[in-house]
């Protein structure tokens, strides 16, 4: 399904909100992630900055006022998809070490499947990271139906289930003042991933289970 998107009203409200905030950090984020998403587009056809726009806004509407938090979630794809030097950006290095935790980057010698088990465990060293993640993650979910292939969709069912939401209760756990704001996230993304996980793979269990049993009956 392809949205339609006011990308300048999104930004525009954003950044009204950051210079009321006096969020310094995020204000340079803003503009840098406009400046090197510009001409990408996702997979339905819209402008990749709405991606995280609307993570950054979701921040927002949940009460999150943490500048390196927001400045994380609106740079976080800029080093892994426009190329960009993660020491290049003229950020901290909270914000930094956000970004790094947030790209997957494989070690030599490894598997796919170890990458991908490191990479979730290693979001719970930056808080900036696993809430960056948690949006994301909730994003993505929420856009993946009718975009991406029935493979791929259930490979991030069965990812968001083994490996994001145990890393969600940890990190609820680890950072107390983060409680109510995991809870949801963690809500949220369980919500939509049993709807993803009821229509892609528990209805085609049944369908396959009740095929195999009209062809029993046949057969009998």
């Amino acid at each position: 399904m392809n949205k339609q998107y006011n990308v300048d009203k999104m930004y525009t409200y954003l950044r009204g909100f950051l210079v009321g905030a006096n969020m310094s950090e995020s204000l340079k984020a803003l503009q840098i992630a406009r400046e090197k998403h510009a001409g990408q587009t996702r997979k339905e056809g819209t402008p990749y900055i709405v991606h995280p726009l609307s993570m950054a806004c979701y921040a927002v509407a949940l009460g999150i006022r943490d500048d390196n938090v927001i400045a994380t979630v609106l740079l976080h794809d800029v080093v892994e998809d426009c190329g960009v030097m993660l020491s290049s950006l003229p950020v901290n290095d909270t914000i930094k070490t956000g970004i790094k935790y947030m790209t997957i980057a494989p070690l030599e010698g490894e598997t796919k499947e170890e990458t991908k088990r490191r990479y979730f465990q290693q979001l719970l060293d930056s808080k900036e990271a696993i809430i960056c993640k948690a949006l994301d993650r909730y994003d993505n979910l929420s856009t993946m139906a009718g975009v991406l292939k029935e493979e791929a969709i259930i490979k991030n069912i069965n990812e968001t289930d083994n490996l994001l939401l145990p890393v969600l209760k940890k990190a609820k756990e680890k950072w107390v003042e983060l409680s109510n704001i995991m809870y949801i996230l963690r809500f949220n993304i369980r919500s939509i991933n049993d709807t993803l996980r009821e229509e892609y793979i528990t209805k085609k269990e049944v369908v396959a289970d009740q095929s195999d049993e009209e062809s029993y009956c046949t057969e009998s």
